[in-house]
């Protein structure tokens, strides 16, 4: 197997690393230069040894160069690499151009994880890759080592696929923490509680088919209940509803569960709520 080389000991990069060497690639070094970065290596990586970043890239066939996305350019650049090794970054947000120029062949490599600096299973894991051709046999064995799935998207796009997981699981939060905040205002006790069966239901039947899991007032075509919840909702909590309504009744109209009348007057309601939010007390 490939010897694996690790450039930074951030929470991705040794998660990985660590799913690597259980998995049975060996990982020749390790990168840590805060204390919290040779912590979590010494945890995480027992085996591995702490070495310089030019140690760590003469001695391995992969180098992953597991830093912040902003970083990732400046510090490949620094690297002794050759034209028989890869370079591996892990960003979401960028494709193959941080890598460019280098000797070696470059490849995305993003977990769609979040990673929280402890181990973590990898097997329902889907990475999405950019990569020459040459270079793919490599990604899909290592990533099949780890027990993950694998899947490739042209270097165009992967800003449109960021823009797709952030606004999926980013934004998620978003959402959850102002229902969270309504229901607390209404007097429920747990509100956590009383959104967890719920929220998980439907995100595991959106998951599984898309629009149709669509319930609710819009998709009943409640106006009255819509208007009700903007007169009792504030600042950008009612901005946010609003503007998700907006869109619910353009899925809702699009596959035929409302009619070209009630979707009028359901978008009649949300567009006069943005008429007449201007002076609202911020929440």
């Amino acid at each position: 197997m490939e010897r694996i080389g690790l450039i930074g000991a951030g929470r991705a990069g040794t998660a990985l690393g660590a799913a690597m060497a259980a998995a049975g690639h060996p990982l020749v070094g390790v990168t840590a230069r805060s204390d919290a970065s040779r912590e979590r290596a010494a945890r995480l990586l027992p085996a591995v040894p702490v070495l310089s970043a030019d140690e760590v890239t003469r001695s391995a066939d992969v180098v992953l160069v597991a830093v912040p996305d902003d970083l990732i350019q400046q510090v490949a650049q620094t690297l002794p690499l050759t034209d028989t090794q890869y370079v591996v970054h892990l960003s979401g947000a960028h494709g193959l151009a941080p890598l460019a120029g280098l000797a070696a062949t470059p490849v995305a490599l993003h977990p769609s994880m979040t990673f929280t600096g402890s181990p973590v299973e990898l097997t329902r894991v889907m990475f999405t890759a950019t990569a020459p051709h040459a270079a793919r046999p490599l990604v899909e064995r290592i990533v099949k080592a780890v027990g993950a799935q694998v899947q490739w998207v042209a270097d165009e796009q992967r800003s449109r696929y960021h823009a797709g997981l952030v606004h999926g699981a980013n934004h998620l939060t978003t959402l959850i923490t102002q229902a969270v905040a309504v229901l607390r205002e209404a007097g429920v006790a747990d509100p956590e509680a009383t959104l967890r069966p719920l929220v998980t239901a439907t995100l595991d039947n959106t998951l599984r088919s898309g629009h149709h899991a669509l319930t609710g007032p819009i998709a009943r075509g409640d106006v009255e209940t819509v208007a009700a919840h903007l007169s009792v909702l504030r600042g950008r909590t009612a901005r946010t509803y609003a503007e998700l309504a907006h869109a619910t009744v353009e899925l809702a109209t699009a596959d035929g569960r409302l009619d070209a009348e009630t979707a009028r007057r359901l978008t009649d309601v949300l567009d006069g709520h943005r008429a007449h939010r201007t002076g609202e007390a911020p929440r």
